[in-house]
């Protein structure tokens, strides 16, 4: 008995043991295709580990002395640079990070230079996007998902790491030559002479920016002045900005709650419509002295006075509590102006002072001893400020 099949063509057996053969239809998949549903993709890669995935940068391996290697691209594709507009905004910016070890950009040979980086995915990026033209090896350290300067600042760019990696990824046994070229900022966190010593390869010390590699590594490692000197222009210092906004703005909601709050405070305890009506008043100067902090002072950085950031923040700051109370028409009495302009001002100084953190003109010292000036005086600042606003309603 013969039976037909909508589904794949073979041979069965039906119920009761009757024997019948499925004939071929017209239109039907190949044997080696889906009888049913959506078409297979391509097969899975040899080198996939069970607990693992391959990254979408990964093209494929290049088989070593120490076994294969991961080649990577060296476009960024739509996925990397959302993954960049993320880090710069503060979303999951800590958790943006790649497996450290030992990388392939083109097709390198065993005396291919070795290029040392950081496991935060953007200076990954950063580094191999200006390495379509050039055959190297990458040595990803583990710094915690950190990038090369604050990684070589909180010691996890170090000597120990380089070494530790270097030994972990048996870079002897794939490159012939001794040299490792790491970036010029990460020299605060490694010791050239102790590198050397642990695992045998010299450090180079490589330019500030990637985009100066493929020039470096013609000239034979040899560096040209301009690629030692460090820049902050304006779009350098302006595209740190989201990041520094995105840490204000945690703590936001309740700092304007607890404005809030103390503007209903008054003769009748407390009043919900004049918590509102007050509280638009001191959220407008908070919202201004972040931006006067962590906008207007990174854009004009060079022109404010003095070296103190915190001090730089007061300018703008005070800026900003002037044109609150313009805003609000003569709203405000004398002492809520006064409030209003020493919360402006505290808050700037605070956004301005978190910056330190992503310039070239401080140290880790020179941070910490001003946040130890800064802090103090903005608290007192803010604490000034939540008497007035809560002894004005009294003093009408």
């Amino acid at each position: 008995m013969q039976k037909k099949n909508s589904c794949c063509p073979g041979n069965g057996e039906g119920k009761g043991g009757e024997q019948f053969t499925l004939q071929p239809m017209t239109g039907l998949a190949a044997p080696d295709e889906p009888c049913c549903g959506p078409k297979p993709g391509p097969p899975s890669s040899p080198y996939a580990r069970p607990g693992h995935r391959l990254c979408h940068f990964v093209i494929d391996f290049i088989e070593t002395g120490v076994g294969p290697v991961p080649r990577i691209e060296t476009t960024l594709r739509p996925r990397d640079l959302a993954g960049t507009v993320r880090a710069r905004t503060g979303i999951l910016r800590s958790n943006y990070r790649i497996a450290p070890g030992l990388y392939a950009a083109g097709h390198p040979d065993a005396d291919g230079p070795v290029l040392v980086t950081a496991n935060y995915k953007l200076s990954f990026d950063s580094l191999r996007r200006e390495l379509a033209a050039v055959d190297a090896w990458i040595l990803v350290l583990d710094t915690r998902g950190v990038n090369v300067w604050c990684a070589a600042g909180k010691r996890t760019f170090s000597t120990d790491e380089v070494i530790r990696q270097v030994k972990l990824s048996g870079l002897e046994k794939v490159v012939r030559h001794r040299e490792l070229i790491l970036p010029q900022l990460a020299a605060p966190g490694v010791s050239a002479r102790e590198v050397k010593k642990g695992c045998g390869f010299k450090v180079i010390w490589g330019p500030i920016r990637a985009g100066d590699l493929q020039a470096f590594l013609e000239k034979g490692c040899r560096a040209e002045p301009e690629m030692r000197r460090i820049t902050f222009s304006v779009g350098e210092r302006i595209i740190l900005v989201p990041v520094e906004l995105a840490l204000i703005v945690r703590p936001t909601l309740v700092i304007l709650l607890g404005l809030f709050l103390l503007s209903g405070i008054g003769p009748g305890v407390f009043s919900f419509s004049t918590a509102w009506f007050r509280g638009l008043h001191g959220a407008g100067a908070y919202l201004l002295g972040v931006l006067a902090g962590a906008v207007i002072v990174p854009a004009m950085l060079p022109w404010l006075p003095s070296r103190r950031f915190y001090i730089k923040g007061i300018f703008p700051g005070l800026a900003a509590g002037v044109l609150t109370i313009l805003l609000t028409d003569g709203a405000v009495t004398r002492l809520e102006s006064i409030s209003l302009i020493l919360l402006a001002t505290a808050v700037s100084s605070y956004a301005a002072m978190n910056f330190t953190g992503a310039t070239p003109f401080t140290s880790p010292s020179g941070v910490e001893k001003e946040m130890r000036q800064g802090i103090p005086l903005q608290a007192v600042a803010v604490a000034a400020a939540a008497v007035a606003w809560v002894a004005a309603p009294f003093a009408r």
